[in-house]
Parts: structure tokens; C-alpha cells; sequence
């Protein structure tokens, strides 16, 4: 696929395996020309990258919401924000102060279960982290021998643990974005990578609270998703007024997703069927 745009894709400023520098060059080997860095609940990243775009790609500021609502949990993009704005720090406030609790319940569990007892240099770096989670803690019971992959790891020692949710109310991301002059998108909406897609019950159910709340796009071209969800998915914008986006989800090394695939059937997707852009390049 000879795709140009990609408007999903994370970095190492959440839990992408690219720094800055990494996914532009990358960016540029795949070929993109317009893109956006949605990293999960944190927009740091993008200053940074932003910094080292050169003049022939165009860069959209991104961010990445976990969320739930009273119809279950989903991810809400949001694109084109001012970074300046206070609500949009009050958002990322938000799931920060959920993160950290739920860091601190997993801590505990795991000193107390299994006796493992991190250092302070190590608390120090998870401290650090914008989205510190299951991976992190994983590489760093890695690193003291007690696993031989990150997924037995978490299996061994961190699922056992309920940690609770550290997903904000999709009302708090929605009304973060349009505070600052950004436009929120319902992400991978029949459901994101490794994910069991949702029922056409479950996701009516979601879009109705969703637009209750104020969305205003759908990924509707996604990386793992097929010909007949696409078109669904297109359907469903039309039908409701909604904006076009697309993107892969690039992780890195992280997923086996590569950067520019927009669709699981290796189609170009046109530029023109991503009608959020009409928005975004004003």
C-alpha cells in the first residue's frame, strides 16, 4: 500500500517504541506526507516532534483518550487542539491522577504477592512515564530475570491484580478537545487491535452516547479492519454527519502494525475519503 497519510500512530512518549527523531525518520522512509502523533493521554510528544518536522510533511497535533462511558469503554482522538488551551490539560489531568492510582495499586500488589520490590531509581522512571502501565512494569521484571518475555510477565505477575480503571469519562475527553478548538474522533470504533469487535447492538449503543456528547469524526479506515467494516463504518458517518479519518495505529516494534496501513485488505486509501483533512489543513 502506497498510503500517504496516517493520522494514528504512537511514540515512546507513551507506549510507541519510536522517539522524536525515530518516527520521523520512519515517517518519511514509509513514505507519509501528512500525519498525525496520538499518543495515549499525553501530548508531549508532539511538541517534540513538531520540532524536527520538516517543511514537506504536514504534522497534526494529536492525543489519544482511554475513556469510558455508560455504554462501555472506547478511545477518543482528538486533532488540531491548541496545546496552549487549559482544557485540554485538564483532560490529560484527569486520566493522569487515575494512572497513578492505579500504578500505585499494582505496586502493592506486587510487592506484597510476589515480593517484588522496585528500587528507587526504578520508581523514579516510572514517575517519568506519561502512560506507565502493564509494559513497563513487565521490562522492568524482565530486567531482574524473573520472566523471558514481557507477556509472561504480565501473566505471571500483573494480571492477578485489580487495579481498577484509569479511563476518564469520554464526557471530560470530548469537552477537553472542544475546548481547545480540536475536533474529537471516535478511535478504531468496532474495536482496536487484539480487541473482540463489537456487536452492530453494542456499537449503536456507543455512537449514540458519543454523539450525545459532541464527537464529531470516526476512524473509519483503520488497520485491522475489512472491506465490509470499512464501508460500514462510512456508512455510519454519512449517515450521521460525522468526519472521515483513517490511520494505522503504529506502535513501533511494539505491534506488528506498520506505519500508512489504513485498512486490513492493503488498499490506498484517496485523501478525499479522509474528510477530516478538509478541517485540519485550513
Amino acid at each position: 500500500m502506497d498510503q500517504q497519510i496516517d493520522l494514528h500512530m504512537h511514540s515512546a512518549a507513551s507506549d510507541g517504541t519510536d522517539n522524536p527523531a525515530q518516527l520521523v525518520e520512519n515517517i518519511q522512509k514509509a513514505g507519509i506526507r501528512t500525519f498525525a502523533l496520538t499518543d495515549h493521554d499525553t501530548i508531549d510528544g508532539c511538541s517534540q516532534v513538531e520540532a524536527l518536522v520538516p517543511p514537506a510533511l504536514c504534522f497534526i497535533r494529536g492525543v489519544e483518550f482511554s475513556c469510558i462511558t455508560s455504554a462501555g469503554k472506547c478511545h477518543i482522538l482528538g486533532y488540531g487542539y491548541r496545546p496552549e488551551a487549559p482544557s485540554i490539560h485538564q483532560a490529560l489531568e484527569a486520566g493522569r491522577v487515575l494512572r497513578q492510582a492505579k500504578l500505585n495499586r499494582r505496586l502493592d500488589h506486587l510487592e506484597k504477592v510476589h515480593g517484588i520490590r522496585f528500587s528507587e531509581e526504578e520508581l523514579r522512571w516510572l514517575a517519568g512515564l506519561n502512560s506507565p502501565g502493564k509494559p513497563h512494569l513487565a521490562q522492568l521484571i524482565l530486567d531482574r530475570g524473573l520472566a523471558d518475555t514481557r507477556e509472561e510477565a504480565i501473566t505471571r505477575y500483573i494480571n492477578g491484580c485489580k487495579g481498577g480503571d484509569a479511563r476518564i469519562d469520554g464526557a471530560i475527553a470530548v469537552r477537553g478537545i472542544l475546548g481547545a478548538g480540536g475536533i474529537p474522533v471516535w478511535a478504531h470504533p468496532l474495536g482496536g487491535e487484539g480487541e473482540p469487535h463489537l456487536t452492530r447492538e453494542r456499537f449503536n449503543a456507543q455512537l449514540t452516547v458519543l454523539l450525545g456528547l459532541g464527537i464529531q469524526g470516526l476512524e473509519c479506515c483503520y488497520s485491522r479492519y475489512t472491506r465490509e467494516e470499512v464501508a460500514f463504518l462510512l456508512d455510519q458517518a454519512e449517515k450521521h454527519g460525522l468526519l472521515v479519518s483513517g490511520g494505522s495505529d503504529y506502535h513501533g516494534t511494539a505491534k506488528d502494525i506498520p506505519l500508512g496501513t489504513l485498512n486490513a485488505f492493503g488498499d490506498r486509501v484517496p485523501e478525499e475519503t479522509l474528510t477530516i483533512l478538509t478541517r485540519l489543513k485550513k
